[in-house]
């Protein structure tokens, strides 16, 4: 890939996605909101992050916390409505801070006014095709128009009575019922969206991570399909993602886009054909997409190379700027999944030290672990709509710990929060944190220091160097800076160099097991 003679600002940007509800809560009802955030932001600016990630703080009745959204073009009361939000975006900008919010174009919330108007309309009518509603199958109409199954486990398809009490037609959500999926042939929802996209640009935001990205179009005639559709969002051979109209729906957002040149799209694009992901990051297409190779990727050497080779490759077929990521609100906390914090430590200097943009997950920089927590306390839709049989994205949601020795550890001033807390982060709060220089978070900040401020970092150049098996180790810049992933049960000799950094103390020049080390 060549470097842009101006690159943007997100070329090289270590985003920090905000999980707003688990941020910090400033009115006391247990849910973290906007003004918390805006109460951390110097907090952030001590990190070294340069954008923010906002997961979602639209109108919505939360039946899948946010991404059911009532109201695409207002904050919900919950997070401290609109002003809360102009707060927020004037106060980071003076830190020189990003802000980036998701957009949610797939589907709707139930409560949206378009779907109860739909609701209450006739079958075929103007209000139902800004949905997907389909007469059923079988006698009666009794059976669900295709075999199509929910992300969240179950039936995508639900029936609905119609207004003159008898049952009726069914209605298509790829997610929870409660999330109707929209008719993206009817121009009506486009020019609603662009509505929605110049709303949050007038007033500052500096881009969008586009929820299921490759969602939306939908191949006609909603084919039966044989392809296993066990609760994912994976998109191969799967009829329910990746449709090849989905690309004019990117294409019209960022003709939107390229009215604002500063702003960025950002696409949750869960594609793995290298050619077929590079065409959402074409140049009349998103900006950045993610790839989640990485988030797949045990803790294996072969596994992360490979990770990283096939990310590299799937931006160059569309001189692409790469995107790194190991943590993110759907998916198991590094420590957990990694097997230790030591793996996870490591694996966060691997990529910081790649080229391209790079998204942290709130609590990432603590070390935090996923929470197993008990039954009684699940709230994601996915443990009601599996049967109880998969648990859910609730532990990778636990509120941050900011100071004291008991939940809510700073998070609220009320101990009944929307999650609960366990007592042995005590030991991980920020305050505890910051003032140790081994700490998770101490780690963290000289980490995204030194990144920003090391000239090879900069630019594009990459090199894979000779390791032994179970370690890799790649070269930055002109070969000055070198990062080395000892994966291995025994020490590893480094080579000659200054360690910059090292994800655990280095011992007679030797790299322990589970450690990552910068050196020039």
């Amino acid at each position: 890939m060549s470097t842009p003679q101006h690159e943007p600002w997100w070329a090289r940007a270590v985003f920090y996605q905000v999980y707003p509800r688990s941020f910090a809560d400033s009115d006391g009802d247990g849910v973290g909101d906007l003004d918390g955030v805006t109460s951390r932001l110097d907090y952030l600016q001590d990190l070294g992050i340069d954008a923010l990630w906002l997961s979602p703080i639209m109108v919505s009745p939360m039946a899948d916390h946010g991404y059911d959204v009532a109201d695409p073009r207002d904050v919900d009361p919950l997070f401290g409505g609109l002003a809360a939000f102009e707060r927020l975006i004037a106060a980071a900008h003076e830190r020189g801070i990003k802000v980036t919010t998701d957009l949610v174009p797939n589907h709707t919330s139930s409560q949206h006014p378009w779907f109860q108007e739909a609701l209450a309309a006739e079958p075929g009518s103007a209000a139902r095709n800004r949905y997907i509603f389909r007469d059923g199958r079988g006698p009666g109409g009794a059976e669900p128009p295709n075999n199509w199954q929910s992300v969240f486990g179950g039936l995508s398809w639900t029936r609905v009575t119609e207004p003159d009490g008898k049952p009726g037609q069914w209605y298509l959500h790829l997610f929870d019922a409660e999330q109707p999926d929209l008719n993206w042939d009817n121009p009506e929802v486009f020019d609603d969206l662009e509505k929605t996209l110049r709303f949050w640009l007038e007033r500052g935001v500096d881009g969008f991570r586009i929820d299921v990205a490759h969602g939306m179009a939908k191949p006609p005639g909603l084919p039966d399909t044989d392809v296993e559709m066990r609760p994912r969002m994976l998109s191969d051979g799967d009829p329910r993602f990746n449709h090849p109209d989905v690309h004019d729906i990117h294409r019209n957002i960022r003709r939107v886009m390229d009215d604002f040149p500063d702003a960025v799209t950002i696409g949750e694009v869960w594609v793995f054909d290298n050619a077929r992901w590079a065409e959402y990051v074409r140049a009349d297409e998103l900006h950045l997409g993610f790839n989640f190779r990485m988030v797949r990727a045990e803790y294996d050497i072969i596994e992360i190379r490979d990770a990283i080779e096939n990310t590299f490759a799937a931006a160059a077929i569309e001189n692409a700027t790469p995107t790194w990521t190991l943590e993110n609100h759907d998916v198991v906390r590094g420590p957990t999944r990694y097997g230790g914090l030591d793996q996870a430590r490591a694996m966060a200097m691997v990529l910081l030290a790649l080229p391209g943009a790079v998204f942290l997950y709130n609590g990432q920089e603590l070390g935090l672990a996923n929470v197993e927590l008990p039954d009684e306390a699940l709230q994601d839709p996915t443990w009601e709509r599996s049967g109880h049989t998969v648990r859910g994205r609730d532990g990778c949601r636990i509120p941050i710990p900011w100071s004291g020795d008991t939940p809510p550890f700073g998070f609220s001033t009320s101990h009944d929060t929307w999650l609960p807390m366990p007592q042995e982060w005590a030991a991980l709060t920020v305050e505890n944190q910051l003032v140790k220089p081994d700490s998770t978070l101490s780690f963290f900040q000289r980490a995204i220091e030194i990144r920003h401020n090391r000239a090879e970092f900069a630019g594009e150049q990459f090199e894979w160097l000779d390791a032994p098996p179970d370690a890799l180790a790649f070269a930055r810049g002109d070969g000055g800076l070198r990062c080395v992933l000892n994966a291995g049960t025994g020490p590893l000799p480094l080579p000659d160099g200054e360690v910059l950094l090292a994800s655990a103390p280095v011992v007679g020049g030797a790299l322990p097991p589970n450690t990552a080390a910068w050196l020039i």
